[in-house]
């Protein structure tokens, strides 16, 4: 008879145990499906809102959404952001759900990636912004330099925009932590050698160039100058 107790010792062990951990399975699972529903009004609510303040054409004229295109992305950015919004509750019930259960390396894990999510969105409307003010930088660029008689305006509004463009991707990575005083020191080091060879050109090769173009942006200067010379 001692076997027999002792089987019936371990399986009556076994059932207290489930029985005492069932209820916190049960509220993990709650929890689990409670945060599923609410990721996603939380994903329609972001959305709507988005589009309600035409974001989309932000990204869209900013030409975000045919990047992501391009890519092979079937979606625009404001619905990224809205999946965004969707796993950053999923993430946020995984975590209430695991630390009921007592899951405390999963529990620090999903921590992190919670943190980073948040992080992920603001990047994404950084980029966002930065290109349709690279876009605005560009036209503008363009036409001031068509209306002062500038030849090469859209090739400088080209370079404008670019030159915002990489440094909103810059501030974004920085953002990410994504090797953020590598990227910057690049970014000076770039700057530098642009500025140097703009600088060897425009002194050694473009001496005449540069007198027609002030003659032409200033050319009622000049005489005033000469005006007052006799």
């Amino acid at each position: 008879m001692q076997p027999i107790d002792m089987a019936l010792e371990a399986l009556h062990t076994f059932i207290t145990a489930v029985a005492a951990f069932l209820p916190n399975v049960l509220l993990a699972a709650l929890i689990a499906i409670t945060g599923w529903l609410l990721a996603k009004a939380a994903r329609f609510a972001i959305v709507k809102t988005l589009r309600s303040i035409n974001f989309h054409v932000l990204t869209e004229r900013g030409r975000i959404d045919a990047f992501l295109q391009m890519g092979g992305a079937a979606t625009d950015t404001t619905a990224v952001l809205g999946i965004l919004v969707y796993w950053l509750v999923i993430v946020a019930a995984l975590i209430l759900a695991c630390n009921t259960l007592g899951l405390t390396y999963v529990t620090d894990l999903l921590s992190r990636i919670a943190l980073f999510v948040p992080r992920v969105m603001l990047a994404v409307i950084i980029i966002a912004f930065g290109a349709y003010f690279a876009l605005f930088i560009d036209g503008t660029v363009s036409v001031y330099g068509r209306n002062v008689g500038f030849d090469e305006a859209g090739l400088l509004g080209r370079l404008a925009r670019y030159a915002v463009l990489f440094f909103v991707v810059l501030i974004a990575l920085d953002q990410l932590g994504i090797a953020g005083d590598i990227i910057r020191l690049s970014f000076l080091i770039s700057l530098a050698g642009i500025v140097l060879a703009l600088a060897l050109a425009f002194g050694l090769g473009g001496q005449r160039w540069a007198a027609q173009l002030l003659e032409r942006w200033w050319p009622q200067a000049r005489n005033d100058e000469t005006n007052d010379d006799e």
